[in-house]
Parts: structure tokens; C-alpha cells; sequence
């Protein structure tokens, strides 16, 4: 792990976001609750802020933040895409990147998981950072 004690704590904020693509037609039958699992959001939403809570259990070279807020938000994006979003908050000497990114990256997971019977062809194309706030570099967005 980096050290990062000699750094001062301030609030940190960051934000990722992950997409799953589904064949046509077959997102709007999840999102009406016709998943074979249940309730496709709710259970991804959940899944992704237990994730951000636990990053450094899943990340080796994480350090373990007492994390202020998260918030996990599903989204249709047209037709054929939901887009997972993870926002993340603390005061703390690291920031919270890595647990916007397992948040979102688990919610998508959670969602191929709940879904993957249905077709075969269901993908998440992408996990990304969005933004981050606070520490030496401050402000960036994508």
C-alpha cells in the first residue's frame, strides 16, 4: 500500500459509472420486473453499495476508508443500455476512486448475473471514471 499518513485528511468525492447493454426489447421487460431473479435495480443498487463499502477487501492495494456516503443509481440510457452510476464520499487522506468503480462494476455484475437467463447476449461494455474531488490534483472530470 501507498502511505499515506503524512497526508492531510479533506473531503474526497469521486463518481464511475458502469453500462450494460441488452439485446433490443429485453431491457424494458427487466425493468418491469420480469427478471428471473426479482428486482433487477433494487438488487443491483444494494450489491453495488456493499461493494463500495468493501473495495479493500476486494482490491489488495486499497486502503480501507470509513466512507461517508454512496449512492448507486440505475439509469436507462435509450433502449438498449442501463447505465449503473456510483458516487462515492469521505474525509480521508486517499481518495475514493477505486470504490465509485467497484461500486458501479459490481451493480453491473449484479445485473448480468440477475438477467444472464434471458439471453445470452446481454454485455456490460464499460466501467469508468466519471469525476473525482479533493486531494492534490482537485477537481477532474472526463
Amino acid at each position: 500500500m501507498v502511505d499515506v499518513s503524512a497526508k492531510p485528511a479533506s473531503l474526497r468525492e469521486a463518481c464511475a459509472e458502469a453500462v450494460v447493454r441488452f439485446p433490443r426489447g429485453l431491457l424494458a421487460r427487466v425493468r418491469r420486473g420480469a427478471g428471473p431473479k426479482g428486482p433487477v435495480e433494487e438488487v443491483a443498487r444494494v450489491a453495488g453499495v456493499m461493494a463500495a463499502k468493501r473495495t479493500h477487501e476486494l482490491v489488495p492495494m486499497c486502503h480501507p476508508l470509513a466512507l461517508d456516503w454512496v449512492e448507486l443509481v440505475c439509469a436507462p440510457r435509450g433502449a438498449d443500455r442501463l447505465v449503473l452510476s456510483c458516487r462515492t464520499r469521505c474525509r480521508g487522506a486517499t481518495g475514493v476512486e477505486m470504490e465509485a468503480l467497484t461500486g458501479a462494476a459490481i451493480a453491473a455484475l449484479t445485473v448480468y448475473d440477475m438477467t444472464k437467463a434471458l439471453d445470452p447476449r446481454i454485455s456490460i461494455e464499460r466501467v469508468r471514471l466519471l469525476e473525482k474531488r479533493g486531494g492534490k490534483r482537485g477537481h477532474w472530470q472526463a
